[in-house]
């Protein structure tokens, strides 16, 4: 088993590449990771496991290590909830279903989405996909791409501000299965289930103690308490609750190359954590 010591240079545990909304490749990801003098670094493209190989060769070759994940998508009601998985088995059936619906919703979601942005604006869905890696789980950040490539927003945060704010009515839903099953999921697939950025509305939106305590009862190991989009409010109360469940807290930057101001390195996880994660994963192996 990797020592903690391995780490000491610094654990990004939430990256994307081109698989999902990143706008770098795999392998672009990587060295950008090595770069910033990185230890480790996990892929967590959004429900798929498509740029692990890619990402596992480049992180030979830079000597840092890959921790291999994805985020997975949930869902309460109408609020998103995402799940980060870490060290999961890519092959196994139940989460090869699970996101293969999630994908297919989310394909559909963007599809009528853009069929209503067309309706006031010049926005076609071959505009989309020409802001699209081959094979990548297409999103409303490929859509806010298309939009700015259209002049049509100066930046994909603009966009996600602008025209795609829920408020103005082109929104729609998709498909994810509810954050209990998430992490069931993931945990019958080998994995280690992490809640994500969970603070990002404010103190008074902070995950109610009785959920999270069902989460806990279904096999969560840890809160994304470190993170660019936590407000400051919400941090406290939710290192409150993780001391209380014995959750373990990560850090991460959730780096989407030029797709969001954050940088990559900003938050890490600490030696200690990524081993005990390492420890626990039994669906697949770190590389590198």
């Amino acid at each position: 088993m990797l020592n903690a010591e391995r780490f000491r240079g610094g654990a990004d545990l939430h990256t994307h590449s081109t698989v999902s909304d990143g706008t770098e490749s795999p392998a672009e990801l990587i060295a950008s990771a090595a770069a910033a003098g990185l230890s480790a670094l996990a892929l967590t493209d959004h429900d798929s496991t498509a740029g692990w190989e890619e990402a596992g060769a480049a992180a030979i070759e830079h000597g840092i290590v890959l921790i291999p994940g994805m985020e997975l998508s949930t869902r309460v009601s109408f609020a998103s909830v995402h799940m980060l998985g870490y060290l999961i088995d890519p092959f196994d059936e139940g989460l090869l279903a699970e996101t293969a619906r999630i994908r297919e919703a989310r394909l559909t979601r963007a599809e009528e989405i853009v069929r209503r942005i067309s309706a006031d604006y010049d926005l076609s869905w071959d505009d989309v996909l020409a802001q699209t890696a081959e094979g990548a789980t297409i999103g409303r950040p490929h859509i806010a791409d298309a939009l700015v490539a259209r002049g049509l927003a100066d930046t994909r945060s603009a966009a996600f501000a602008g025209i795609l704010h829920w408020r103005r009515g082109y929104a729609s839903p998709h498909y994810a299965p509810d954050p209990l099953t998430g992490i069931r999921t993931i945990r019958a697939a080998g994995g280690v289930p992490v809640l994500a950025h969970p603070g990002t509305r404010g103190a008074e939106d902070v995950i109610p103690e009785s959920r999270l305590k069902a989460l806990v009862d279904a096999g969560l190991f840890g809160i994304e308490i470190d993170h660019p989009e936590n407000r400051e409010e919400s941090k406290g109360p939710l290192r409150a609750l993780a001391a209380k469940y014995g959750l373990a807290i990560t850090g991460s930057s959730d780096y989407h190359g030029d797709g969001k101001p954050n940088r990559l390195g900003e938050y890490t996880t600490s030696p200690e954590v990524v081993a005990e994660i390492i420890a626990q994963g039994t669906g697949s192996a770190p590389i590198g």
